[in-house]
């Protein structure tokens, strides 16, 4: 059994002498257990079920207290199928979620900060750790692009079907007439490489840059330019990187983005090559929007799987695990 394989080493004397190893198989341990923990939880939930409706023919439990423990199973049975679609490696990582705003102006740029707003909301609900990597302020209000770091188990795996354009419909508070306007914004979510996996790097194929950090709002600007800019000269991908207040510190941080997002690129080569398809990613292109948020109909919905709900304040508060459980079904159900 691999929980007491993982067990045993983690015994072992010499353990902690490899403590990158010695960190990877105590993550692996963690998250066989909590598999092992949710599929007991069911077990019992269901054994409830057929206790309770065994009552209620005997006439000892009402009818409602039958529907109540049947539900609660169901949505457990719901969790448990809808986690085991997250089956592939890249899935068990964190990731780091970049926002751009698209055409518009600042409706555009404020749209894109309300996103921001709404993943910060969901990691931080979700129990993650949540931190801006880089930032560009719009010229009036929101931003023009910003990346975050979501730190912890499966946030990828969980993430991954928010890649794609997000559409919100409003009366726009920044339209002196009261229009109601559409803004675009494109979101990209990047899986988070760790010593999990590995992703070679030659230094001599890196071009750096520094420059000054701004902070939020651009309110104040750093002395040194302790912020850095990496292009990979093979893939022409460039990183940005002004979240910490050492350039040596953002120097690594830009490395591991950049890593990522090769990883990435590769994982979508390969995809393409097995299926000719972005596999169930929408092309960035204006118009091909994978989600609605239409805030004067009070609707939010998915164009994908077609679900959809009237809680928009919700939604944009950070609830979104409805429309990603709702994906990665969907998603698992179309091959």
């Amino acid at each position: 059994m691999q929980i007491e394989d993982l067990e045993t080493q983690s015994l072992d004397p010499e353990f902690w002498t490899d403590r990158e190893r010695a960190e990877e198989v105590m993550r692996d341990l963690k998250l066989h257990k909590n598999w092992v923990k949710q599929l007991d939880g069911l077990e019992e939930q269901i054994g409830d079920v057929e206790v309770f409706y065994e009552f209620w023919q005997m006439q000892e439990s009402t009818e409602e207290e039958v529907n109540r423990a049947y539900k609660q199973a169901l949505k457990s049975l719901e969790d448990v199928e809808f986690r085991s679609t997250l089956n592939k490696p890249e899935d068990e990582l964190s990731a780091i979620v970049e926002i751009n705003a698209g055409a518009g102006g600042t409706e555009a740029c404020d749209w894109a900060e309300m996103l921001y707003r709404m993943y910060v909301l969901w990691g931080e609900k979700s129990g993650y750790k949540v931190s801006e990597l880089n930032r560009v302020d719009g010229d009036v209000a929101g931003v023009r692009s910003v990346e975050i770091e979501i730190t912890g188990d499966y946030v990828f795996g969980l993430l991954k079907g928010e890649n794609g354009v997000h559409r919100l419909v409003r009366v726009s508070p920044y339209n002196a007439q009261g229009k109601r306007m559409t803004s675009f914004a494109s979101v990209f979510v990047h899986p988070l490489v760790d010593n999990r996996i590995e992703v070679e790097v030659n230094p001599a194929d890196l071009e750096w840059d520094t420059f000054r950090a701004s902070g939020a709002g651009g309110q104040h600007v750093n002395k040194t330019e302790s912020a850095v800019r990496v292009r990979h000269l093979p893939s022409g991908i460039v990183v940005e990187c002004q979240a910490e207040r050492s350039q040596h510190m953002n120097r690594e941080k830009a490395v591991q983005m950049l890593k990522s997002r090769l990883y990435e690129a590769e994982l979508e080569r390969l995809r393409a090559e097995k299926s000719n398809i972005e596999a169930g990613k929408m092309k960035n292109e204006w118009g091909s929007q994978i989600r609605s948020y239409v805030l004067d109909d009070r609707r939010v919905k998915d164009h994908r799987t077609n679900f959809q709900t009237s809680q928009t304040d919700s939604v944009l508060n950070g609830d979104i695990d409805e429309f990603l459980k709702s994906f990665l079904m969907w998603q698992g159900r179309s091959g």
